[in-house]
């Protein structure tokens, strides 16, 4: 019971945390403001075709009506609903696809695995594994694994590292989380 409170109270937090930062963001300049919504129709459209959440860096770039995806994804079929989902976003006359396909392993699914169970067991790193669109990724190519992502603090940084780099079969880890202080 302790520990579903814990979780309500953790999700609230988070919740709370992420409204916050929005209110206090800078406002848009009149300059661009149709671009800016271009970019937040493609955001949406992104974490809509994303279904393993965890597994999959989705990233982009808007220069004018062509958008350029990158990042890497879990699924074949993942990448091919980025591109068709952004190819809908009204405005948007050219998707140029750049995202990679990770080649398929059980022993990178056994990884991938294990890391989600180390992160999740590491001094409430759970919190960043949580919902649709998880604020931490976890990416492995052959044994290499990256962390990508937005974390609160270096230490949640180091802890994830950590929790990653243990793993038996890791060859390397390459820690690409930002922290919110970073951010500003």
């Amino acid at each position: 019971m302790n520990r579903i409170k814990n979780l309500i109270f953790t999700l609230i937090a988070v919740i709370a945390i992420t409204t916050s930062g929005a209110f206090a963001a800078s406002p848009v300049k009149n300059d661009t403001p149709q671009l800016s919504n271009i970019e937040k129709k493609v955001r949406k459209e992104l974490i809509s075709a994303s279904w393993d959440g965890v597994f999959d860096n989705l990233a982009f770039e808007v220069n004018g009506s062509t958008v350029t995806l990158y990042g890497q994804v879990y699924r074949p079929i993942t990448r091919s609903r980025a591109e068709k989902f952004v190819k809908g976003v009204n405005g948007i006359e050219q998707v140029i696809n750049k995202i990679e396909v990770l080649p398929l392993s059980g022993f990178d699914d056994r990884i991938r695995s294990q890391a989600v169970r180390s992160v999740n067991d590491t001094a409430g790193l759970y919190r960043y594994l949580l919902g649709t669109n998880p604020s931490l990724r976890i990416i492995v190519r052959n044994g290499h694994v990256t962390l990508e992502g937005m974390v609160s603090n270096e230490t949640d940084k180091r802890l994830a590292f950590f929790a990653v780099n243990g793993i038996p079969g890791v060859f390397s880890v390459t820690n690409n989380l930002r922290t919110e202080r970073s951010r500003r």
